[in-house]
């Protein structure tokens, strides 16, 4: 009761109950109509109802108890499964590997003294861990049995207080566990400093070999291939080109390689965790397969269980970067794999385009050889040809002049027989427009009886369009009396509710606290809006989705957009022409098979 806040009070008593309420004040508190209350009586019934209260949720804690752990049961069964699938893929592919490194040095053994000195070294190794397991192993598990078995004979001798003590010496036993504690953590102890040794060797190790491998494709990338070096093309400019084309070529790559690189080291610097809990992350994610339901789930509880140091919210941003990281790697593959079919692709079309340069050559010099002969051949020719013009510029002249005669009279035919057509071509015209203002002026006289009957037609609908209109204001008018007098009405009763009311409110008034500190204080949602106590800002200019759509220019690089807006500004997009020309534009890229489109099929 510390605010004013009256609600449900209100909201299940009505103006009746109010009026039941005054009628016993009005009578005093010695009406004989009212008994006594038995407070004692009362009590008990609250205790009784507390009692059951506490019983029940007694029962809902039990039952969410219960809850909980059938579904952390659920779980274990689904991480069992995954495991034992995991368990069995790495047994398989460890028989595997084993099988195909000895089936390997086996083979390679007799060829090379390394890998003679491996299987040396191998059963060195196994003779070392028989050794361990005889001195350091063994006897901790002999210790072992032997303190259960006299544990069991000492709950046999339980009654027997002094055959106990003289028979079992517990500072004895404890002083041997104590050693064997001892000798076993300093074995631990050295295993782990001789662990570290190897695993900074194998860093060094895979530094250079890291350093090997960036040297080696760069040589790789930036090296001219000998089988573009050894090509033989008679055009020494053509060879240079190519050349130069195959190092823009890989350069280009190599940028985009570097780019990619220098975008793989930027994302593994923001993973900023350690290299443990790296490798927990990365093992618990390959567990559980792509195919898997509720994979993302399950894959969090365990790196929860396993990771209880790092938050959920710590999981989910570390896999949105690992996500990322991985995407960018799957790039750089894509990439190195467009490069190698870009370098054979370039090899191909180099070799082809110097054999076509080499064929090129050949049927020029043949040309050559062709063309002086054909030089020789002109200068006899053209003696014959001079003499030849001049008798044909004779004959010319003289079908020049039987030309000129035929054309004229033809000339002379065709003006007359376009007088005679123009005549009746004349003719025609005269008597169409003798028509024409015939129909004109019988359509006219059909125009005005028309508008006269209209016009008839019109001044009846106005007169009756004149009474409507008087009937409906009429009608307005008494609606709006009755609105009035409904509105007084629900006003006064209103107005009686409200003293109704406030006799309530001065009965039930709480009196609340002073406290103008409160009253002058942020809300938490004034500060929600304001951005204060938020953990992380947004970015309003975010778009709340991602577009996947086409650009303008891809848009307007389709050929059958530009025929179609050439179409429209000819004023011709709606002719039969368009619509036979339009369906045979093939696009940029043809679609697949499964989108076809059937449009213009119909």
């Amino acid at each position: 009761m510390g605010e004013l806040d009256h609600g449900p009070f209100f909201a299940t008593h009505r103006i009746s109950d109010v009026e039941n309420l005054v009628i016993p004040m009005r009578k005093g508190l010695c009406s004989q109509k009212y008994k006594p209350v038995d407070y004692k009586h009362l009590y008990e019934l609250a205790a009784e109802e507390k009692v059951a209260s506490a019983k029940i949720q007694l029962k809902i804690k039990k039952t969410e108890q219960v809850s909980k752990i059938n579904k952390e049961q659920m779980l274990l069964k689904q991480h069992q499964q995954v495991w034992w699938q995991e368990h069995k893929r790495l047994s398989e592919n460890r028989q595997k590997a084993e099988a195909e490194i000895k089936s390997f040095l086996d083979e390679e053994s007799h060829k090379q003294n390394f890998f003679s000195d491996m299987k040396d070294l191998e059963h060195k190794l196994s003779k070392e861990r028989d050794t361990y397991r005889t001195k350091a192993v063994v006897p901790v598990w002999q210790l072992k049995e032997n303190f259960n078995c006299r544990l069991s004979e000492m709950q046999c001798y339980l009654s027997e207080e002094s055959c106990l003590r003289s028979k079992f010496n517990l500072v004895e036993m404890l002083q041997q566990i104590e050693f064997v504690k001892k000798q076993q953590e300093a074995i631990l102890e050295f295993l782990l400093l001789e662990s570290l040794a190897l695993e900074r060797q194998l860093e060094d190790y895979k530094t250079k070999v890291l350093v090997h491998s960036s040297e080696e494709k760069n040589g790789l990338f930036l090296e001219v291939p000998s089988a573009l070096l050894s090509l033989e093309c008679p055009y020494p400019d053509l060879k240079t080109f190519i050349i130069n084309e195959y190092q823009k070529l890989a350069s280009g790559y190599w940028s985009k390689l570097q780019e990619i690189d220098q975008q793989l080291k930027v994302l593994y610097r923001n993973l900023e965790w350690k290299e443990d809990d790296q490798w927990v992350f990365q093992t618990v994610i390959n567990q559980y397969p792509s195919d898997l339901q509720r994979r993302r789930t399950l894959y969090l509880d365990v790196l929860q269980r396993y990771l209880p140091h790092k938050s959920r919210h710590d999981l989910v941003v570390h896999e949105k970067a690992w996500d990322r990281y991985r995407f960018v790697m799957n790039q750089r593959r894509v990439l190195l794999l467009n490069w190698a079919e870009a370098g054979k692709a370039f090899l191909l079309k180099a070799t082809a385009t110097v054999a076509e340069a080499s064929a090129a050559h050949e049927t020029e010099a043949a040309l050559a050889r062709t063309r002086q002969k054909q030089q020789e051949v002109c200068a006899d020719l053209k003696a014959k040809v001079l003499q030849w013009k001049a008798e044909a510029a004779k004959l010319e002249a003289a079908v020049a002049a039987r030309r000129k005669d035929k054309t004229d009279e033809k000339e002379r035919l065709q003006k007359e027989k376009e007088m005679i057509r123009r005549a009746q071509e004349k003719e025609k015209v005269r008597k169409y427009w003798a028509e024409k203002q015939l129909k004109q002026k019988e359509q006219e006289e059909k125009d005005l009886q028309r508008l006269e009957e209209l016009r008839k037609l019109m001044a009846e609908q106005a007169v009756k369009d004149k009474e409507r209109v008087e009937l409906r204001r009429a009608l307005l008018e008494r609606r709006l009396q009755e609105k009035r007098e409904l509105a007084l009405q629900g006003a006064l009763e209103e107005e009686e509710k409200e003293k109704c009311l406030e006799a309530l409110r001065q009965q039930v008034a709480v009196v609340a606290k002073l406290d103008p500190a409160r009253v002058v204080a942020d809300t938490v949602a004034s500060k929600a809006r304001m951005g204060l106590g938020t953990k992380e800002e947004f970015d309003l200019q975010k778009p709340l989705f991602k577009l996947h759509t086409y650009s303008e220019q891809q848009i307007i690089s389709d050929p059958r957009l530009r025929v179609e807006r050439a179409l429209r500004e000819a004023g011709l997009h709606k002719t039969l022409y368009a619509k036979e020309i339009l369906p045979k534009i093939p696009p940029l890229k043809l679609p697949r098979r499964d989108m076809e489109s059937t449009a213009f099929k119909m």
